[in-house]
């Protein structure tokens, strides 16, 4: 009996996840949403159900140990592995604040999410994905987590000096790639994707992308073939420099 296949989608009941889960949910996906408001989260997997998509609720607070560990074990009560995961929640917190004036505390908050809340979900997850005869994991970074771009002055991301949320995505890159390298002798594929300049919550609608433009690379790169690469950092232009 042929199974559709799953795929957990975290932050998505919003912006770049939520439109991911439609695209992926359209493409016969059984879409796993984890957020960690409940409320917010039930009316994301209404919304997607409403559509004729195949969708659940999961409670996932990537900071939340404890929700991470139920989130786990109700996947494989329920479905035994898990096929994709995308690991989209993400914070941008500093308001512009230069380097030196940075808070530390801000800082501290914004890797607890961005990567330390992607490592513990990703440790998490790996005994489900690795059951999946076609793993993916689909690490949201960023331009701006680039190094390349970062110190390039004629970049369009040049006036974007943000300490916290830029160095975040850096360590979501090494990650991916560290990850990658782990598990490169398996099924399982792990990239990293930068979206583009998307107008969502994350940068108070400021964006000149689009979540449909944003969610494509995404969507690629959770359904790469079996010859697809592992361990890169893409854009829906090709690779993109580190």
């Amino acid at each position: 009996m042929h199974h559709a296949k799953n795929v957990l989608i975290t932050g998505a009941n919003k912006g770049i996840g939520y439109e991911t889960a439609r695209q992926l949910g359209a493409m016969g996906f059984m879409i796993l949403l984890g957020t960690r408001n409940e409320e917010k989260g039930k009316e994301a997997v209404a919304a997607l159900v409403n559509e004729g998509v195949n969708a659940r609720f999961i409670l996932l607070d990537v900071t939340n140990q404890d929700t991470i560990e139920a989130a786990t074990r109700q996947i494989e009560q329920e479905f035994g592995s898990l096929d994709v995961l995308i690991n989209n929640a993400g914070v941008s917190l500093e308001r512009g604040a230069s380097p030196s004036q940075l808070e530390l505390a801000v800082l501290k908050e914004t890797f607890e999410t961005n990567f330390f809340g992607m490592f513990a979900v990703t440790k998490a997850m790996l005994s489900l994905l690795t059951k999946s005869p076609s793993g993916r994991i689909v690490n949201l970074s960023s331009g701006l987590g680039s190094l390349a771009i970062n110190s390039d002055p004629k970049s369009e991301f040049a006036r974007f000096n943000l300490l916290a949320y830029n160095s975040s995505k850096t360590a979501v890159n090494a990650l991916t790639v560290m990850f990658a390298k782990e598990f490169k002798n398996s099924p399982l594929k792990i990239n990293a994707a930068d979206p583009g300049y998307t107008a969502t919550d994350l940068n108070r609608q400021t964006g000149y992308r689009s979540v449909e433009q944003a969610a494509g690379i995404v969507v690629r790169l959770a359904t790469l073939p079996e010859e697809g690469p592992t361990g890169g950092f893409f854009d829906e232009n090709g690779e993109v420099p580190w």
